[in-house]
């Protein structure tokens, strides 16, 4: 019963209900991205290939991104690139005298260091597109392997990670929370 009036009661903020409506319109643009195929693929036979790796690596990995790899969708790389960029940023704070500078520098050093970190999403983004570009064309699902298909599935995962990078930051500064968390 209490319960009932906390939920009735939040819609009663303006500013609390523009952020909750928010990001419940970017968690369904997420959703709806992540039913988008990347083109070219045979999505039958990719999944059949898939549902004999649950429980590995690959498995987990595809678990990680919501079924969006086994899918084959835009989004089959999902937020982890973001993630690793940032591990790896983190890192290099404590080793690199540069990066540690700009970590003591403040907001400034924060928004710099946040640049690098989409920076670096891309480029392990690109990188790890490429490489599955490769895996997927070796598991023969592919409808025309060839460097046509490779820039294609490249392009269009590296994308689609940087438009899932970009809902997360729009739900950190418009919505509730920390949207790439």
């Amino acid at each position: 019963m209490n319960i009932t009036r906390s939920y009735q009661s939040m819609f009663k903020i303006p500013e609390l209900k523009r952020r909750i409506l928010f990001t419940t319109f970017i968690l369904v643009i997420y959703r709806l991205g992540s039913h988008i195929p990347v083109p070219g693929i045979d999505r039958t036979a990719l999944a059949d290939f898939f549902a004999g790796l649950q429980g590995s690596l690959a498995g987990l990995y595809d678990m990680f991104s919501g079924g969006n790899l086994s899918n084959a969708t835009i989004f089959a790389l999902g937020i982890m690139p973001y993630i690793s960029a940032s591990i790896i940023l983190q890192l290099l704070q404590a080793v690199v005298p540069y990066f540690e500078k700009l970590a003591k520098e403040g907001e400034e050093g924060r928004k710099k260091i946040n640049q690098l970190t989409r920076y670096g999403t891309v480029g392990l983004a690109l990188v790890q597109s490429f490489g599955m570009s490769f895996a997927v064309e070796g598991l023969g699902v592919v409808a025309y392997p060839g460097l046509g298909f490779k820039l294609m599935f490249i392009l269009t995962l590296t994308t689609g990670t940087v438009l899932v990078m970009w809902l997360g930051e729009q739900i950190t500064e418009r919505g509730i929370g920390n949207g790439i968390s």
